[in-house]
Parts: C-alpha cells; sequence; structure tokens
C-alpha cells in the first residue's frame, strides 16, 4: 500500500493569550476561510459544516483531494513555555476508511482509526516544552487501502486544554472534567485505550513509546461511558516486562485504574446525577437497579418468550432489513462474509435472486449464518434455529468454511475470504489451541453482543448444551450464569469493546423487534455487558 502521507498540520499563529488556538473551535469564518487559518494547497478543500459538528455550532469540513505529499495543510502557530506541559486534542469523522489522521505536536505521533465510520474520535497528546518558544501543531493525512481519490474528513475542536472556551480539560470543561494518567511498560506500542459512550468512541490514545508517562484531559458529558485499556500483545502493562499502570479519575474520584491484565482491562462508569445511572427506558424497567446475574436473569424475563417466525421467515427479514445503507449504500445485502467497510465489495448479492441455492466457491450466493452454530443447541430446533439476532446472511462458501468452530483469534490461517475474513489455528495466548475463525474488525463486536444475548435469552436451556458439539463444549461452560469459558468471555468483552454499537446494528435491533418480538439487550444497553459479566 502507498506510504505517502498527506499533509494536514496545523500549528498556532502567535496568540496573546498562551497556549490558546486562534478558532479552534472553527466557529469563524470568512466565506469558506476558518479565521485564523491559511489553507495552503489545492489538495484539501475546506468550508464550515453546521450539520455534523462535535461541539459548538460548526465544524471544519475537509476534502482531501490528493494523494500526493504537498503544502496541504492549515496552521498556526503555538507559544510554549519551558516546564509547563500543554494537552493538544482534535476531534475527527471519518466518511470512507480510506484516509487515517496523525496527530502532530512538534512531531508525529498518534493515528486515528479510520474503520471507525461516522463517529466522532479524539486524538489528544500533552506536550512537555524543554525550552520556550514556538512549535507547529495538527494534523497530517495518510491515504490507506480505499482512499479512491477524494474523502471527506470532519474536524472540531483543536485546541490546547489549558484555556480556551466552549472545550477541553478540567480547566475550561462546562461539564465533567475527567483525567487520564497511563504509564507504560517496555512496549509501549502495545498499549492504545478508548473511551466509548455505546455509540461512539468519544476519547482514545495509541501509539506511545516505552516507559512513557502522559496525562489526558478530557471533557464529558453527562451519561454512561466504557473505558477500555487494551494490550495487543495480551500480558498487560504490569508487571512482567514493565511497570505500567493507568487510572482516570473525575475530581477525587477514581473511577478506574489498574495495569495487570491479559488483552484488555474494561470499566463501566456513569457521570452526571451524582454518578447514579440515568433510569432505564420502560422496555427494560424492571431491571432498573439490578447488576450482576441478577440483572442478566431479569433480562432473560424481559426478551424471553419472542415468537418465533420459522427459519423459511429469515429471508423476508433480510430482503427488507439485512440491506447495505451504511457503507456502498447500494441497497445489496450486506454480507458480514463479504462486506468491505473500507473500500469497494469484492462481490455484491441482489436480495432474494442470489440466496442459496448452491454453491460452489465464494461469490455464488448468500445464505442463513448461525452465529451461534446450531449443532451447539442440538440441530433445527426452535425457536434458537429461526432467532433474527444471531444468524446473518452471509456468503454460502465462506459459512460452510466456517462451519460450527469457535470465533477466535487466528493466528495461522488455512483460509483467508475476499473481505478478509479468517479460518485457521488460533492464535497462541488466547487460551484455545484449536481451529478458529476469526471475522473482520467491523463484526466482532456484533458478533460478541449475539452472543451475549443468547447467553441470556436461554439462560435456562443453554447450561444443558455444553455436550451437544466439540466445539461448542470449547466455549461454553456448562453453566447458566457466566455461561462462556474463561478465555471465551475474555475474547467476547474485548471484542465489544473495541467494536462499540453501530447504527447498523441499532437499525437491525429496531427490525428484529417488530420481526419478532424482543430486542438484544446490549445493543440497547452495551453497558449491561460490563454490568454482569464485570471488567
Amino acid at each position: 500500500m502507498k506510504t505517502t502521507p498527506i499533509l494536514f498540520a496545523a500549528a498556532l499563529l502567535s496568540n496573546t493569550a498562551f497556549g490558546n488556538l486562534q478558532n479552534g473551535h472553527f466557529e469563524d469564518w470568512t466565506g469558506n476561510q476558518p479565521d485564523g487559518w491559511t489553507t495552503i494547497d489545492s489538495g484539501i478543500s475546506v468550508q464550515p459544516d453546521a450539520s455534523t459538528v462535535y461541539q459548538g455550532s460548526l465544524s471544519a469540513q475537509v476534502w482531501v483531494n490528493t494523494a500526493t505529499q504537498g503544502n496541504t495543510d492549515l496552521r498556526q502557530t503555538v507559544s510554549v513555555s519551558a516546564g509547563q506541559p500543554q494537552t493538544f486534542s482534535v476531534w475527527v469523522r471519518h466518511t470512507e476508511g480510506g484516509i487515517k489522521a496523525r496527530l502532530y505536536v512538534d512531531g508525529y505521533l498518534s493515528y486515528s482509526d479510520p474503520t471507525l465510520l461516522n463517529q466522532w474520535q479524539q486524538l489528544s497528546y500533552t506536550y512537555q516544552p524543554a525550552s520556550s518558544g514556538s512549535i507547529e501543531v495538527g494534523l497530517r493525512f495518510y491515504d490507506v487501502s480505499g482512499f479512491d481519490g477524494s474523502e471527506l474528513v470532519w474536524v472540531d475542536d483543536y485546541m490546547p486544554h489549558n484555556g480556551g472556551t466552549g472545550g477541553g480539560g478540567t480547566g475550561g470543561c462546562a461539564s465533567n472534567g475527567l483525567t487520564f494518567n497511563l504509564t507504560t511498560d517496555d512496549y509501549g506500542s502495545e498499549t492504545s485505550w478508548q473511551i466509548d459512550d455505546g455509540q461512539a468512541v468519544v476519547a482514545s490514545g495509541s501509539g506511545y513509546g516505552n516507559n512513557q508517562t502522559v496525562e489526558e484531559s478530557l471533557c464529558l458529558a453527562d451519561g454512561n461511558y466504557t473505558l477500555s485499556v487494551l494490550d495487543s500483545y495480551g500480558d498487560g502493562i504490569c508487571c512482567s516486562y514493565g511497570n505500567g499502570s493507568y487510572s482516570l479519575t473525575h475530581g477525587s474520584t477514581v473511577l478506574a485504574s489498574g495495569g495487570s491484565f491479559t488483552s484488555a482491562d474494561i470499566t463501566a462508569f456513569s457521570l452526571g446525577g451524582g454518578g447514579s445511572t440515568p433510569p432505564l427506558d420502560s422496555y427494560y424497567q424492571s431491571a432498573e437497579g439490578l447488576s450482576g446475574y441478577a440483572l442478566k436473569t431479569q433480562l432473560a424475563t424481559i426478551i424471553g418468550n419472542h415468537t418465533a417466525q420459522g427459519y423459511g421467515a429469515l429471508w423476508t427479514f433480510y430482503a427488507s432489513h439485512e440491506l447495505d445503507t451504511t457503507f456502498e449504500q447500494d441497497g445489496s445485502i450486506l454480507d458480514i462474509y463479504s462486506e468491505n467497510p473500507i473500500g469497494s465489495d469484492p462481490y455484491v448479492y441482489t436480495a432474494v435472486s442470489d440466496q442459496c441455492g448452491t454453491y460452489n466457491s465464494e461469490a455464488d450466493c448468500y445464505n442463513r449464518e448461525h452465529s451461534f452454530p446450531r449443532s451447539w443447541f442440538g440441530g433445527a430446533i426452535e425457536p434458537m434455529n429461526s432467532d433474527v439476532h444471531h444468524i446473518f446472511a452471509s456468503d454460502g462458501y465462506v459459512n460452510s468454511k466456517r462451519s460450527s468452530f469457535p470465533y477466535g483469534l487466528v493466528g495461522s490461517a488455512t483460509f483467508t475470504s475476499m473481505n478478509g475474513s479468517r479460518l485457521g489455528s488460533a492464535a497462541s495466548g488466547i487460551g484455545y489451541s484449536g481451529t478458529v475463525f476469526e471475522p473482520i474488525d467491523e463484526y466482532k463486536g456484533d458478533l460478541a453482543r449475539a452472543y451475549f444475548y443468547m447467553a441470556t435469552r436461554y439462560q435456562s436451556q443453554i447450561g444443558s448444551w455444553q455436550n451437544n458439539s466439540s466445539y461448542g463444549d470449547a466455549v461454553l461452560n456448562g453453566s447458566s450464569d457466566q455461561v462462556f469459558e474463561n478465555w471465551f468471555l475474555t475474547l467476547l468483552k474485548q471484542w465489544h469493546a473495541q467494536d462499540p454499537v453501530s447504527q447498523k446494528e441499532l437499525d437491525r435491533n429496531d427490525a428484529a423487534h417488530t420481526f419478532q418480538g424482543n430486542r438484544n439487550p446490549f445493543v440497547d444497553h452495551p453497558e449491561f455487558v460490563t454490568q454482569i459479566w464485570g471488567n
């Protein structure tokens, strides 16, 4: 893939107020020129936008129109003083996934995640000035697979946290000022973190150095959130290779802390109303105030006794509700094993006319994938066999390759579908050594929440399914409360955290409710996962 970067660098012109970006909120414009910023090259075009904003009334709508490095910057200059740290941050929103943004603060730092589409994500860095003077800060855009020569990116709320109005850290924050402290271990590049509100990632960080200490000031509105601290190698950040740790504080209250974990340390927390969780809506009202397995049991009561529509009715559901209105928006079948979220699909299916049928290879037809294999619950038994909450449209051939193997992380692949889904031996360190199937990142959270649904909807039965299949036995632990083996539960929680609920899931959940009369609670309330199964 190309490595040519597209530059959109910003740095602050001299301001009388130390450390404050001029027009960092992009609220002031003269025509299509943001006041205080200078567009240098035709490789990008900038204009105000009032429909998609992170904060305030306007954002900067940036069209990236070139894959060639050049002076495609917006520039300002910021003054810094020796020994006075400044936290710089910016919010970015991707639309296609063919561009990634890289934070620049007197040097190149962490990247945005281009696969997080149509949601705001934050890049931030605390700069420790070694001497007084001026530095450049900003963003640089790099083209990645799927860039078609023109892509829209929104940018908003670019500013230091110390000072300014309308955003940033504890000093200028009109809602909840939080502080995230992180010390990495000997392998800092393995560490990343994010905070999501159940709908979008609202803060994140990655690309750290070894044994680096950072302090991020955050400003979050009232609501429910999940903090995920992740280690890509799976050995946490303490204590085998250094003494890393993290903490998230709200004033004097420690919301989360740790360092000794495997792949992920996940904590749910609430802000506002004295830290209490807002009341649940009427559908879940009977679960108000519950937690742990008591909450799971009540949710099982709420979503139980749905009306099974029959296996054949799934075709009708797919024809109306399993369509691509998110990525290419072409109305083709949204196939979990062929969809390419950051580029052109390798093939597309037309509803009804392309349903299976027979198949000999990939791209022949689509069928009905039991993400929770039906051999695990004993075969074509209702209502599990037609429960749309765990049965997705998928390519028939890839579906057959997945068979009834568990989901997992693949170490060595024996088969890779055209969209990157893989079958092969499990990666070392996940706690399982057999054959697993790994979907693409876009669907990992969707599938995790489908499994949490199955564990809850069929709570009264699932404890007896362990011996129906050797592959099911690798995943199920024979209980009706935890349900899953430790290795698999850890994986599900990690996928749930890394791939937050998307609009396509919310829409599908609404359609499923109309179709069969119940909902997936973990799509409506992602925080239920940690409230039931812990961090």
